[in-house]
């Protein structure tokens, strides 16, 4: 039982950077788990596989990958190291790249989309211990940061990094609008009274994969037309900026970002953004305070509110989520530059207690709902705490200054139906645990009463907030109408976790989360237990938002073809085999990095988080015919006395070796070596080669004719910030070694390493960004791929024609082509040439995570955070 991890919460992309709050450090899993016996605690009687998930959410398993809040408020600690090092990039960045980039050749060829096809969370093939299938949450896409309908039945949806998709049948037939566009980073968007459509890019949910836009942009005619990058508002003004909301109000658009609050005429697309408050303007670009290391926290602003009894009272919340001296409500009567005062609320809401924000009003402008995160709680040591969340309020006044009366916290919400509810799932993640990621408030037009919440699941009241339902519980593996066996599951289907975004029309109330587009009636129907009976999901698989870790690939031993697999942020681990019409989830929770034997892609490697590594051998695929599901896979976790011991990235690397698929380096703090390939049976079948260094922890792995290169950083972030490289034999741990770089070599992230097929001292280092991706982005310095022809002795830039954008991963070909993906594009050096070229045709502009190469298709595959996986046949150079 304790070597498998079935029923686990699936954790958040972007989760939260604690750099602030935990002074850089950040404890290892085994250092916040402890074993408790569960007889006595809550959820003892319940079925081995909702105790596992259990047990992980509370961390409280000392064999387990750790405690899914833990999980939770780390992740993002990685991604955000990845860009962490000395320096600011300059403004104007993000256009320079893209000019850079357009201005490259472009080879022959065309990119094939892998993975438009329905993604079944719940696939009836894939019943295993290790997955999430049937949970309730149905076909799934991926993150969703913004959502408008019409009355007429168009909705649009805004993927965090995959751009707008619109749909004019209420949901679904989904197709793409804004692949012309020079970012499909999403903030918001939002419909206007004259029917227009407005695109605020940029996603502000301050996520580990949350990165910045290009501005905003008007489509005239959304019901029938495409963006295109001349409907941009305004110039340079946001560019490199993320946006949580945009609003429109006398006779302006107005647009929160992290860098203050913008305005600008509806009337027309030119012009400057005006710049109408900034609590600590010294900081912004250009400000005598612009180059402190703090300065990208000091201006942002949540949530943006107008009144409706009064156009000119605009209220706006402005805050950093781990606390500062500006957190707070602000407030103006004519918005000129000095009418913004802080507003000091009155009632329950705590003043000194703000921190993430969001508002609504109701369309009277009677009641001003509010949701808090608390900055104080956020502060607490992992495991201390049970969630997050301050708490949903109503101002009865419609006055920011209250009195606010406290309508609900996560207690509240956790005894309204909730499947997080702490005496069924134990202490440590409950309603509101990711407040300060994740959020909506509406309030229903026609009754000032009506209104929904999103935090991890969906919450609903029609009563201003006396009473509320679980509308959208997590998941349905708690409830008694829960059974692995379809005919005997009586629950109704849900939503997939973590809330984002919602919009109101036709009818519908749409809600957007990790997994999608969702809908059900605005009075809908729930049963007893206050659980809607009547959600859709929308996910069809036209809306391919899919937002991939990595990619595997291998033969399918059953059939010709073959088989394409990925780690998902909250989405599992997807698998798709030749002639499926629905791809299926085969591991559950967040997928990480993966990888399959070739000759046979049902022999694969999964990573949960932190190296909590499964290994199959039959594709994990499992009907659960019995009374509950079996597991087909093993934990494989590395470790040196402990399960969960080894301090290693949330995303932690490892890889096959290039020749030999039976032996795998991963990377922690150790470099571990696995010489018995898939018939591995625990984690002791692991071989420590060698330490990185106390503090170290590994960011890329390569292996080829036995020879590994491991990438590390550590300090991971901007305080001391450090990295290195290690070169080694696999089976001669005398032979490893730390590689000394020179001095022009960047001080970044290795994100990737790519060797020589035919010359394991010849290798290529892929060079990323350093700090937050919501914070900066392109522009992180040039000097992107680095080569070696002496396992590391000496180095040459050979970045050449790239643009400045941060790279991830690259690949050699055995003809000696080289393969880059990077945060916006993926690029090829032909053997023998120096330049760069943007590899084929038809690519959306997003970011590229993991190049593979497939000898059986003679192809490339490149895994994207945002737009699923593509493969390109290089037969078409």
């Amino acid at each position: 039982m304790s070597q498998s991890r079935w029923r686990r919460p699936a954790t958040i992309a972007g989760a939260l950077v604690l750099t602030a709050a935990l002074g850089g450090v950040v404890a290892t899993n085994h250092e916040v788990q402890e074993k408790l016996g569960l007889a006595d605690e809550p959820g003892a009687n319940m079925p081995w596989h909702p105790r596992e998930f259990m047990e992980m959410a509370a961390g409280e398993s000392s064999e387990e990958a750790g405690e899914e809040a833990f999980e939770a408020r780390t992740i993002a600690e990685q991604f955000a190291q990845a860009r962490y090092a000395p320096g600011i990039v300059a403004p104007g960045a993000y256009a320079n790249a893209l000019s850079q980039l357009n201005a490259m050749p472009v080879t022959k060829g065309n990119w094939r989309e892998v993975t438009k096809i329905k993604y079944d969370g719940d696939d009836p093939r894939y019943r295993d211990y290790a997955s999430n299938s049937s949970g309730g949450a149905g076909l799934v896409t991926g993150r969703i940061t913004g959502l408008a309908s019409d009355n007429s039945g168009h909705v649009y949806a805004a993927g965090a990094d995959g751009g707008v998709w619109r749909s004019s049948i209420g949901g679904g037939s989904w197709t793409p609008i804004t692949d012309a566009l020079p970012t499909l980073s999403s903030g918001d968007v939002v419909l206007a009274g004259d029917g227009s459509l407005w695109y605020a890019t940029g996603e502000g949910n301050t996520g580990g994969t949350s990165y910045v836009g290009a501005g905003v942009y008007r489509l005239a005619d959304p019901k029938s037309g495409a963006f295109k990058a001349t409907d941009r508002v305004g110039g340079t003004e946001l560019e490199s900026t993320v946006i949580n909301k945009l609003r429109f109000f006398d006779g302006k658009v107005w647009v929160a970002t992290n860098r203050g609050l913008f305005s600008h005429a509806m009337g027309s697309t030119s012009g400057a953004w005006k710049l109408e408050f900034a609590p600590n303007a010294e900081y912004l670009p250009g400000g005598a305070k612009a180059g402190d290391a703090n300065a990208a926290y000091k201006n942002i602003v949540n949530d943006v509110a107008q009144d409706p009894r009064n156009p000119k009272h605009v209220i706006a919340a402005s805050a950093w989520r781990s606390g500062d001296s500006y957190n707070g409500f602000y407030e103006t009567a004519d918005y000129t530059a000095g009418g913004w005062a802080k507003v000091n609320p009155t009632g329950a809401m705590p003043a000194d207690d703000i921190g993430y924000v969001t508002f609504a009003f109701s369309a009277d402008g009677g009641k001003l709902y509010a949701i808090n995160q608390s900055p104080k709680l956020l502060n607490k040591p992992a495991g201390n705490v049970n969630s997050y969340l301050d708490g949903i309020y109503v101002s009865n006044t419609g006055n920011p200054a209250g009195p606010w009366n406290k309508i609900a916290d996560s207690s509240k919400l956790g005894n309204s139906g909730s499947a997080l509810k702490q005496t069924v799932m134990g202490k440590g993640y409950g309603p509101g645990i990711q407040a300060w990621y994740n959020q909506f408030l509406a309030v229903d037009p026609a009754n000032p009463n009506h209104l929904w919440a999103g935090l991890e699941e969906v919450y609903e009241s029609t009563d201003a907030g006396a009473n509320w339902k679980t509308v959208g519980p997590y998941w349905n593996f708690n409830f008694p109408c829960w059974n692995i066996h379809d005919a005997q599951n009586t629950c109704s289907k849900t939503t997939h976790s973590d809330q984002h975004s919602v919009a109101v029309g036709n009818g519908f109330v749409y809600v957007g989360n990790d997994g999608g587009v969702y809908r059900r009636p605005i009075n809908g129907k729930t049963d007893r237990d206050g659980h809607a009976t009547d959600w859709q999901s929308l996910n069809d698989g036209a809306i391919d938002a899919l937002q991939y870790y990595s990619v595997a690939l291998g033969k399918d031993p059953a059939k010709a073809g073959t088989i394409v697999s990925g780690g998902l942020q909250d989405n599992g681990t997807s698998i798709l085999r030749p002639g499926d019409t629905v791809m299926g989830s085969h591991f559950g929770g967040d997928g990480g990095d993966s990888q399959a034997d070739p000759a046979n892609g049902c022999r694969q490697v999964q990573e949960y988080t932190n190296l909590a590594m499964r290994v199959t051998e039959n594709c994990n695929a499992n009907t659960g015919s019995g009374t509950q599901a079996d597991s087909t896979s093993r934990d494989i976790q590395p470790y040196t006395n402990a399960p969960g011991d080894e301090l290693a990235r949330f995303i932690a690397p490892f890889a096959p070796d290039d020749h030999d698929a039976n032996v795998w380096v991963a990377g922690g703090q150790h470099v571990w070596v696995n010489t018995k390939g898939y018939s591995i049976q625990n984690g002791k079948g692991w071989t420590n080669v060698f330490d990185l260094g106390a503090g170290h922890t590994a960011t890329s792995v390569a292996v080829s004719g036995g020879t590994a290169y491991v990438g590390w950083c550590g300090p991971c972030n901007n305080a001391g910030f450090a990295r290195g490289l290690a070169v080694g034999k696999v089976t001669d741990p005398a032979s490893w070694h730390q590689v000394t770089l020179p001095g022009d070599f960047p001080n970044r992230f290795l994100q990737g390493v790519g060797i020589d097929p035919a010359n394991p001292s010849h290798a290529y280092v892929a060079v990323n960004g350093f700090s937050r991706r919501f914070t900066e982005g392109p522009g992180a310095g040039f000097g992107h791929v680095f080569e070696t022809t002496d396992a590391g002795a000496t180095w040459k830039d050979v970045s050449a024609n790239l643009p400045d954008v941060p790279a991830s991963s690259i690949k050699e070909l055995s003809n000696g082509g080289l393969v880059l993906a990077t945060d916006l594009a993926t690029f090829y050096r032909a053997p023998g040439a120096t330049a760069w070229q943007r590899l084929g045709a038809g690519l959306p502009l997003t970011v590229g995570m993991d190049v593979e190469y497939n000898a059986a298709d003679n192809s490339v595959y490149v895994a994207t955070h945002g737009r699923g996986i593509w493969a390109f046949p290089l037969a078409q150079l």
